[in-house]
């Protein structure tokens, strides 16, 4: 971190201090001690290597300081932003990321409006199935013109709505208004991110989760699915090592 010019270091991270962890739970393999005793002489044939846990789901998120910072924006870049981790585990993908979006501090909606707002490279399959499910599970779809216009061509009916400086109502009046509870946008360049820093900004005040990537829109409704099924249950470490 730098203040009125002054570095200060927060951590001093040396290799293996997280991952090596999550790998040992997730396994049940104690890859360190098993490393501290390879190079001590130990042979891999003398070690049980057996895994344990198999069938389950053990899934790493980041956790991000953006509600520190004020004014900090959401968009990811190539340097390091996370503060933290956590581990969500269970017996489906769905159940392990929505215990691992929930550590990490993000709610998970279970009804409500989704904003979307897709580049046209990620206007295709995916996205009318990922906009059909989210129909199906009873959410209300609230999208940009170019967006609104796709869905509406492969039969998927969807709320208009203006971006920043398009027009009023736009998204951020949405979500002040509590019209939206989650929001899938993924920009193209740096204009669409300087554009649409507004609506991301407002849905961290307003705690709406901003998901950025096709990829973990995916994966956010495998875990709202989870949610709604009442799949979330305590599952001890010890019990599957």
């Amino acid at each position: 971190a730098v203040h009125d010019g002054d570095v200060y270091v927060l951590e001093v991270n040396p290799r293996a201090s997280r991952t090596v962890p999550f790998v040992a739970k997730a396994t049940g393999i104690p890859v360190a001690r098993y490393a501290t005793q390879l190079l001590l002489g130990t042979k891999l044939a003398d070690l049980d290597l057996t895994r344990r846990g198999e069938g389950m789901f053990f899934i790493k998120a980041p956790v991000f300081p953006w509600a520190r910072f004020p004014g900090s924006d959401v968009v990811l870049g190539p340097e390091m932003r996370s503060t933290g981790e956590v581990m969500g585990v269970g017996w489906s993908f769905g159940e392990a990321y929505a215990k691992a979006l929930i550590a990490a501090g993000m709610s998970i909606p279970v009804t409500g409006g989704v904003f979307m707002s897709v580049r046209d490279r990620d206007k295709g399959p995916e996205l009318r199935a990922l906009a059909g499910a989210l129909t199906h599970l009873g959410f209300t779809l609230h999208c940009t013109t170019g967006t609104h216009s796709w869905l509406a061509e492969n039969g998927i009916p969807t709320r208009h709505v203006f971006k920043v400086r398009e027009g009023r109502p736009d998204v951020v009046d949405h979500i002040k208004n509590g019209d939206i509870q989650l929001m899938i946008n993924t920009p193209l360049g740096r204009k669409a991110m300087h554009d649409e820093r507004a609506m991301r900004l407002a849905g961290l005040r307003y705690g709406v989760p901003c998901i950025t990537t096709m990829e973990a829109a995916q994966a956010c409704l495998a875990a709202i699915r989870a949610v709604r099924a009442d799949e979330l249950r305590v599952v001890k470490l010890q019990g599957i090592q």
